[in-house]
């Protein structure tokens, strides 16, 4: 009845999604930036390393999803790399500086994804009226949405969810994502209808670097050394209260 994937961050997340029992990965780079494209090394170390589905999400950088004509050119670089390393799903979204979903924009993506489906990712959180958006984005032939129900969380935004659940019927898939884990997800399942859900599952992994200069940092992360990876031990545990 229900289907998991995986918002993997590198090779690694997409092997413990694997193994922790997920249907398909999300692959971003960029993470702190809500996600980016990853690059072409990582996708095809990905699909070569997992057998479940393999999504890539098309965002050439973070901040707002209103692209200009140079953007939407990379992203149809973008999807035409990842389709030939072997994706089984794209995801992308653009939007209008109204809050609309950008139709202009997104028809020559669309065009280029094919039979390759699509989701449209939380740019759809951002939309003015999501009712409104919802249509728009069956209209293009979106195959699935992921949204938090245009809240923090997808456990606080489960009232539009549901709403979104019952609206698109057959039509498109609602897949809720943002701040699913372990304790939640059984709540979030019960309140929207969702079949589909989205989830990172990560933990913190210690750098295996004994040398450090505390003076340099290369980022915003609060521990320059260390990284977050999924592990299969979340993601069956996240898994499990549905599946059981």
């Amino acid at each position: 009845m229900y289907r998991f994937e995986i918002c993997a961050n590198s090779v690694a997340s997409c092997i413990a999604a694997q193994e922790g029992g997920a249907d398909r990965v999300e692959l971003c780079a960029g993470i702190p930036e809500g996600g980016t494209t990853p690059s072409y090394g990582m996708i095809r170390n990905a699909r070569k390393s997992i057998s479940i589905a393999l999504n890539v999400i098309i965002r050439p950088r973070g901040g707002d999803f209103l692209y200009s004509k140079s953007e939407l050119d990379e992203m149809l670089y973008d999807i035409k790399v990842a389709k030939e390393l072997g994706a089984d799903g794209l995801v992308f979204g653009c939007l209008r500086p109204d809050g609309s979903v950008d139709m202009e924009a997104m028809r020559p993506l669309m065009e280029a994804a094919g039979n390759t489906p699509v989701t449209f990712h939380r740019a759809f959180d951002h939309s003015a009226d999501p009712l409104k958006a919802l249509e728009d984005i069956i209209e293009l032939g979106c195959a699935r949405i992921l949204t938090s129900g245009c809240r923090p969380t997808a456990l606080e935004g489960a009232p539009l969810l549901a709403q979104l659940v019952e609206k698109a019927g057959d039509r498109i898939i609602i897949m809720p994502g943002c701040g699913v884990k372990e304790g939640n997800i059984a709540e979030i399942a019960r309140l929207s209808g969702a079949r589909e859900f989205h989830f990172s599952a990560r933990e913190p992994v210690e750098s295996g670097m004994i040398f450090r200069n505390p003076e340099v940092a290369m980022g915003s992360e609060d521990d320059p050394y260390g990284t977050v990876q999924t592990t299969a031990r979340r993601v069956a545990a996240t898994i499990e209260p549905l599946r059981s």
